[in-house]
């Protein structure tokens, strides 16, 4: 890849450092803190990129650069807040030519600057400032601010338009790694990644990158990609890094279709205006009912509602407006299964049922003696009215197709209708035909989530400057709640039962539990040396992969090999379990005076659990306990998971370990894959 060890080494001495004297309002908002977000580039005059009332220096330990290119100037784009700013073109070019504009259209920037918009609203939800006002087109009114608005932004453009979809290669990815180490960063938002199978490790520059980020005690935080809900195709799943999956948020849009002032049916949308109109089914536009573009039989649609569903074709959303569109209708209803029913950015007002409704207005048309009449108000923004979080239909599932003994997806964030800055020369719908100019727009997917993760990473580096890598993601994780807001747990959005850890991995983020977890699953470089060890590396090999330190044992322990149960992660998962098998596993304690620790066991369907000691007790001068995990199968084998959990409780704290077992589940192979795409636009 044209890129070697000595490069870092040469380069790197210490990891970047913070400031520990900082005011708790600062520490709040993750003072200090260089986020580094890898994606498309920015918009810098977005009021999200604006320096923050009271926001100091650029910290002394920073060593990056804004770099000048097509319409980014740095004296001007570049300021306290948009701290660094880089650009990779060479893997894009050479594998999709070089980028060139027209005087009539463009098609990219040659620089920092975000031309689809991605990156804008990725940086925004991680880092963005504090903006009051913030809405599309009123919806979602309200005062903006990314997880940690005080934090400062890099951004690496790694990733640049081809057909309207962000793509980033191998190579400007790995370079991008290269620099952010180099410059200072302590946080990286990655919202990319490829469907598996993937390349094994270390064939991937995300896994490269990130294994060398980790061992700088840089934490990075990808999306775990948007090919849900079909299991085993999660994303970005090596233990050194977090992989979020995407769930809703309690704000629905609804809105309602009166139906010849005789019945209404409520969907949702993103409609702004009043629209009367007549209501007609697809089938009369489009050659078997089908809404595409190269099914319209050339009869216009002006003044009508079309009435489509996806489930005939199939058709997607996108399909279906293009169509539609080109039909000159005012509007379409579209009908799909109530879990894919969310609202999006469309190019004509979209109202979005569900199969049952769209039958009943399809009965409704066909027994009409004439075409009825249909009236649509305006949607409206509704707040805590349905229960979340559920889990996005579209979010990658686990297990692990790579690394099945590791749970992945790690986390849960929102990824649903998220707000957030966008260019205002980028159409928010991204088609050429769409004139309107905004600054804030609606995006969907495990893009959206990955940043929400990174902003709490941003304050907790803040918080815990003195914490690990491993340290921050165990925090996150043993603290990540499974209730909704009614209670229940959290369900899958797609088949509607109970969400599992493939689903939702440890559960949906918790800031202020992370803060104070009470106990960290801590590791160090030498954890992962055995990790290596235990999927093939020799010695070798795993020498030319370390930063740090050059005296480090890399001899390999030969129990380590093909089981890395024991890496001391804080989830304990057992993908092949043919006999008794105990593992080990170490707290560290992280907080004051003395700590009690008492263990809650629910076993898995199917085997015997026995965790000992069952009581921990730490203190300023004992702060690591170890506890061991005795699991036996009690049943034949059944080819599926069974999940429990591990507890550690005290009086205020509760520290949750999924505990997941297939009884004599094979591993997968997996073969060799390519380029990364961005996670949104579902």
């Amino acid at each position: 890849m044209g890129l070697t060890l000595d490069y870092y080494n040469n380069k790197l001495a210490q990891p970047p450092t913070l400031n520990k004297e900082i005011t708790p309002l600062q520490l709040a908002y993750g003072h200090e803190v260089v986020v580094g977000i890898f994606d498309t580039g920015i918009w810098p005059e977005s009021a999200s990129f604006q320096d923050g009332c009271g926001m100091k220096p650029v910290p002394s330990s920073w060593k990056g650069i804004c770099e000048e290119g097509e319409e980014f100037d740095p004296s001007v784009a570049c300021s306290r807040k948009l701290i660094g700013a880089r650009y990779y073109l060479q893997g894009f070019e050479h594998t999709y030519g070089r980028i060139t504009n027209s005087n009539h259209e463009r098609n990219e920037y040659k620089s920092a600057r975000d031309f689809i918009g991605h990156g804008t609203h990725t940086a925004s939800i991680a880092s963005g400032s504090i903006v009051k006002n913030a809405s599309f087109f009123d919806f979602g009114h309200g005062i903006a601010r990314g997880g940690a608005p005080m934090s400062r932004i890099a951004v690496y453009k790694v990733c640049w338009n081809q057909d309207s979809e962000g793509k980033c290669m191998e190579e400007d990815i790995l370079a991008a790694f290269d620099d952010a180490l180099h410059d200072g960063v302590n946080v990286i938002s990655a919202s990319f990644g490829g469907i598996p199978p993937l390349s094994p490790f270390f064939a991937s520059s995300a896994d490269i990158g990130s294994f060398h980020a980790s061992q700088l005690g840089i934490n990075v935080i990808f999306s775990a990609g948007n090919d849900g809900p079909s299991p085993s195709l999660v994303s970005n799943v090596a233990p050194w890094s977090l992989s979020v999956a995407a769930s809703s948020i309690d704000r629905t849009f609804p809105t309602q279709l009166l139906i010849d002032y005789f019945f209404s049916i409520t969907g949702q949308s993103f409609n702004s205006k009043q629209i009367k109109a007549i209501l007609d089914d697809g089938i009369s536009y489009f050659d078997n009912g089908i809404c595409k573009a190269r099914n319209w039989n050339n009869k216009t649609a002006s003044g009508k509602l079309i009435l489509c569903f996806s489930t005939i074709g199939p058709v997607t959303i996108g399909s279906a407006t293009i169509a539609a569109l080109l039909a000159n209708a005012s509007g379409l209803i579209f009908a799909e299964a109530m879990t894919q029913q969310i609202p999006d950015v469309d190019i004509i007002p979209t109202i979005r049922v569900n199969i049952d409704q769209g039958t009943e207005i399809l009965d409704y048309i066909g027994l009409s003696q004439k075409k009825p009449k249909v009236e649509v108000t305006p949607s409206k923004t509704k707040i805590g009215q349905s229960p979340a979080p559920t889990i996005a239909y579209f979010s990658s599932r686990g297990p692990s197709s790579l690394a099945p003994d590791i749970l992945k997806p790690d986390i849960t964030a929102p990824g649903i209708n998220i707000l957030g800055a966008w260019p205002p020369h980028t159409p928010p719908t991204l088609l050429p035909i769409d004139r309107r100019s905004i600054s804030w727009n609606f995006q969907s997917g495990t893009s959206m989530s990955c940043p929400h993760v990174s902003g709490v990473v941003a304050l907790l580096k803040s918080a815990h400057p003195t914490w690990s890598q491993a340290a921050i993601q165990s925090a996150i994780s043993t603290t990540a709640y499974t209730r909704d807001t009614t209670q229940d747990d959290i369900l899958d959005g797609w088949s509607m039962k109970v969400a599992d850890p493939f689903d939702i991995g440890f559960g949906h983020i918790d800031p202020l539990k992370a803060m104070d977890p009470g106990l960290v699953y801590d590791m160090s470089i030498r954890d992962y040396v055995i990790f290596l060890c235990s999927i093939g590396y020799h010695k070798a090999q795993i020498r030319n992969m370390l930063l740090i330190p050059p005296n480090l044992n890399i001899n390999c322990p030969k129990e380590s090999m093909n089981n890395y149960a024991h890496l001391n992660l804080p989830s304990i998962t057992v993908s092949n379990l043919d006999s008794q098998i105990t593992i080990k596993r170490t707290l560290r304690y992280v907080g004051r005076g003395i700590g009690v620790y008492f263990a809650s066991v629910t076993k898995p369907d199917g085997v015997d659990v026995i965790v000992w000691p069952r009581v921990l007790i730490f203190s300023n001068h004992c702060k690591e306990r170890s506890y061991y995990i005795t699991v036996t199968p009690s049943k034949h084998s059944s080819g599926r998971y069974d999940f429990g959990e591990i507890v550690w409780k005290d009086k205020e704290h509760r520290v949750r370990s999924p505990l997941i077992i297939c009884v004599n589940n094979k591993r997968v192979d997996v073969v060799d894959g390519d380029n990364f795409t961005v996670h949104s636009n579902i």
